[in-house]
């Protein structure tokens, strides 16, 4: 394998966000005294806190408000009288603790760290994403966490990616990759700062952007062979 420097994306990639996500904002509106369903309020909640995410990729928002913009206009369009500062409080605490595995992620982390290094880059909160990669065992193969909120900067910036490897104990271009689900962050920001990529995609969607992975995988347990698969071609 050429590479030595293994970079990755956290959520959706190594900790199944999605799973999180729904256990946290179930908590965090019981905590608040909501007792209806939950359904269609949860559906509008990701739409919101999806586009909110994206306009901070852009650098249009914060991320501090980010974090309780979402909940206000949730609120604001379900007419809920409930305090958007607690909810994101109360949202962020429990999903620090509430921490659940992609398949594959554990045994991927340790083959990689004995061959290299592995660190993880992220554009979520600094404090939260410390605490679930703690919390979810992780943190044993990891050399370092980069997070957008420390640099300032988010993926796909490619000053979030220099601010990363700054962080390694060694770096070069040729020896390093990063696996990410996300097309338009993780893939387009390899692109843009001249690293190899991997693509995560267990749900084998189409690619109809201009982020080009040099290997694409839907499960993590095909991740080392497609890396090694890389050298093979590097080399023909």
């Amino acid at each position: 394998m050429k590479h030595r420097l293994f970079l990755f994306d956290l959520d959706d990639t190594l900790l199944d966000f999605r799973a999180s996500e729904k256990l946290s904002f179930v908590r965090t509106m019981r905590a608040l005294g909501f007792d209806q369903s939950l359904d269609s309020l949860f559906l509008d909640y990701q739409a919101i806190n999806l586009a909110l995410w994206k306009r901070f990729e852009l650098g249009t928002v914060s991320k501090d408000v980010l974090k309780v913009e979402r909940f206000r206009t949730t609120f604001e369009r379900y007419g809920l009288a409930l305090d958007p500062q607690a909810a994101s409080a109360c949202y962020l605490e429990s999903l620090s603790e509430t921490v659940v595995l992609v398949d594959g992620a554990q045994q991927l982390c340790a083959t990689l760290a004995a061959i290299g290094e592995v660190g993880v880059i992220t554009n979520g909160v600094h404090h939260i994403q410390h605490r679930r990669i703690a919390a979810s065992g992780l943190g044993q193969h990891i050399s370092f966490i980069a997070t957008s909120e420390a640099c300032g900067h988010a993926k796909p910036d490619s000053r979030f990616f220099e601010f990363a490897v700054q962080m390694a104990r060694s770096f070069l271009k040729a020896d390093t990759v990063i696996v990410g689900d996300r097309l338009d962050a993780d893939i387009l920001g390899a692109n843009r700062f001249g690293i190899d990529s991997c693509w995560f995609n267990p749900g084998r969607l189409g690619n109809e952007t201009e982020a080009r992975p040099t290997c694409e995988v839907p499960s993590l347990y095909e991740v080392v062979p497609a890396l090694r698969g890389m050298l093979s071609l590097a080399t023909n």
